[in-house]
């Protein structure tokens, strides 16, 4: 447990951090045709990890295989930036201009929620209401390792926005 509190702490902070790196202009720059900001970027990663708590309070059941068994197969496909992928509408970020302070507190949210959700349940439970598309149902604890390395993968992509913006 204290491992998957440890790493969400850690990827939020570095994540904040990066954040922070921008100022409010640059936040709102597009780097290059057919890019969001970073500010588009970090709502994107807000809109993902939000519903967390209402999915790990559904029907869950007891979990009858490794209860990370699939998160490799999550870093493996995340983490692997030759392939471009499309976002499912509904975690899609409005075209508009972000505000550094709102984005920060919503960030806040999504780790306290994902904080108080190892505390309150059993990780190891498998969510039943919910399926990831082309891995099927996640246990609570693959959910997580998915927002996570999710972040990681557009950590990346903010470096590289900021390369382009920063200081220009």
């Amino acid at each position: 447990m204290r491992t998957i509190q440890k790493n969400i702490v850690e990827t939020f902070k570095e994540l904040n951090d990066k954040l922070n790196s921008f100022s409010e202009n640059e936040l709102n720059i597009i780097p290059f045709e057919g890019s969001w900001t970073a500010g588009q970027v970090v709502k994107h990663l807000i809109l993902s990890c939000n519903g967390f708590p209402e999915m790990c309070a559904g029907k869950t059941e007891k979990t009858t295989r490794d209860p990370d068994e699939k998160i490799k197969d999550i870093e493996a496909l995340f983490l692997n930036f030759d392939i471009k992928m499309e976002s499912p509408e509904f975690i899609l970020p409005a075209n508009t201009a972000y505000n550094k302070n709102s984005l920060t507190l919503s960030l806040l949210k999504n780790e306290k929620e994902l904080l108080d959700i190892t505390e309150r349940y059993d990780v190891s439970l498998t969510i039943l209401d919910f399926e990831f598309p082309g891995f099927g149902k996640f246990t609570i604890m693959e959910w997580i390792g998915f927002a996570l390395t999710h972040i990681k993968r557009h950590l990346s992509q903010l470096q590289t926005i900021s390369k382009m913006v920063i200081n220009q």
